[in-house]
């Protein structure tokens, strides 16, 4: 099994990879769809499904739809134009994305968020029509299923078939769960992160692999320092107000003033989770972690990493620290996908920020030189305190409780990583034993409780 280091770690935008980067995607796969045809249609339609619909507008879902058929992609948009770009499509009701004539494309008409009809491959749901003059062309369904990850409703099952013979992927380490991983590397006396490396130089040249890593880093961290410069109230109607610069303000005057503070690494790996988060919620760059309601998570700790305990910057085997750091993430991230879900609509938030907090617990254990073991055991501990978490957004933003949400899973995600680098690697509970549990918690858990704010917090605030 091989998810690549920058499946899970994909650069985008808010407020959420599967109700956000996900249509934007959806529309640009569509796109293609329709360069295929012998004829041109006239007009585009698409509607949403499930918890694509029920928190569409929420979750900027509409806007997102429109933006990939205006020929828009997540990992290119600029944030700044977003809006233009969506009130020209509103007021002329066309789309001319590049390389195509343009088609005539209606919001108020063409796009329909359906919270009556579910399609059965995924709970977030997407449909594309092309019309002409005859009636419908060319009629396209894709799920988002979590990550910013997007498949054609013809390939769902094709997925399932893959899962056997996932062994037979052209990577030298193809562990599929975290037994598998923790076999090879006792067999090859390798890293996690370098047995990762290995199979990510299959694809790609080494260089090219660090490259890229790093650009990820720098986007984490610079989303962090634009968070921590912001003020005011985010969009969306909750007024929520910014809290991540004033109490960044906060911890620097009273580090000024020398007053003691006990919980001074938990606070800063707060701030840090909640000014990605605040920017996530504001429609910023991010970087999916494995998703953007999770995107605080793991840069909160790569900056502990850089700036609280500077002592883990070098990393195992010679690694540099941030790059040890994210392909061990990715390797526990990729083991958690395959096996379970990252999708807050699939399984609940357990899968979204408990997947982020075990990723960031077995980097972070990894950088401070643990053994494959206690890595394995720093992302089980992470993991298993978040079981059973609802995905329950008011008003369908990813805001409230999302945003302090990421802060404790950074807190628990160091938490983790000390204790299992502190035993010798020997636990209870095996990593696979709780992605199983987190993927059977989640088929059990209450459609309500998933990314659909009919329950939980989102229907449990008073009417003022």
């Amino acid at each position: 099994m091989f998810l690549s280091v920058f499946d899970l770690f994909k650069i985008g935008i808010g407020p959420s990879s599967s109700h956000t980067m996900g249509p934007m995607t959806g529309a640009a796969m569509f796109l293609d769809a329709v360069a295929a045809l012998p004829e041109p249609p006239d007009r585009i339609s698409a509607s949403l499904h499930g918890s694509l619909a029920f928190t569409g507008v929420g979750h900027a879902s509409d806007r997102a739809v429109i933006l990939g058929l205006a020929g828009e992609r997540p990992e290119t948009v600029d944030p700044e134009r977003m809006e233009a770009i969506t009130a020209k499509v509103r007021a002329s009701g066309r789309v001319t994305p590049p390389g195509h004539a343009g088609f005539d494309f209606v919001p108020d008409r063409d796009l329909v968020l359906d919270r009556k009809v579910t399609l059965p491959g995924h709970p977030n749901g997407m449909i594309f029509c092309a019309h002409d003059a005859t009636g419908i062309r060319l009629r396209k369904v894709y799920y988002s299923i979590g990550g910013g990850f997007v498949v054609a409703e013809e390939d769902m099952n094709e997925i399932a078939k893959l899962a056997p013979i996932a062994n037979h992927d052209p990577v030298p380490y193809p562990f599929t769960t975290a037994a598998e991983m923790l076999r090879m590397a006792a067999e090859s006396g390798l890293s996690i992160a370098e047995m990762k490396r290995r199979n990510e130089t299959v694809f790609i040249s080494p260089a090219e692999l660090d490259a890229r890593l790093d650009e990820v880093a720098a986007v984490m961290h610079g989303c962090i320092d634009r968070g921590l410069s912001q003020d005011g109230t985010l969009p969306g109607g909750l007024k929520v107000a910014r809290r991540a610069r004033m109490l960044h303000d906060k911890l620097v005057e009273d580090s000024r003033r020398s007053l003691p503070n006990p919980l001074l690494a938990n606070d800063w790996l707060a701030v840090f989770a909640m000014a990605v988060n605040e920017e996530n919620a504001a429609g910023g760059r991010v970087v999916t972690a494995p998703t953007n309601g999770a995107a605080g998570v793991i840069p909160a700790v790569l900056r502990y990493i850089r700036d609280i305990h500077p002592a883990t910057a070098a990393g195992e085997s010679g690694e540099s620290g941030h790059r040890c750091f994210l392909l061990t993430a990715a390797a526990i991230g990729g083991i958690i996908k395959h096996n379970a879900s990252i999708s807050g609509a699939e399984v609940g938030c357990q899968g979204e920020i408990g997947s982020a907090s075990a990723m960031a617990a077995a980097g972070l254990a990894a950088v401070m030189g643990g053994t494959p073991e206690q890595i394995e055991n720093a992302a089980e501990i992470a993991l298993e305190h978040h079981l059973g978490m609802t995905c329950d957004p008011i008003g369908g933003l990813v805001q409230v409780p999302c945003i302090e949400r990421n802060a404790f899973g950074a807190v628990k995600a160091v938490t983790a990583a000390s204790m299992a680098c502190k035993s010798d690697g020997r636990h209870f509970v095996p990593l696979d034993a709780c992605i199983s549990t987190m993927r059977q918690t989640g088929i059990d858990m209450s459609e309500k409780y998933k990314e659909t704010s009919l329950g939980g917090l989102a229907v449990s605030l008073p009417e003022c």
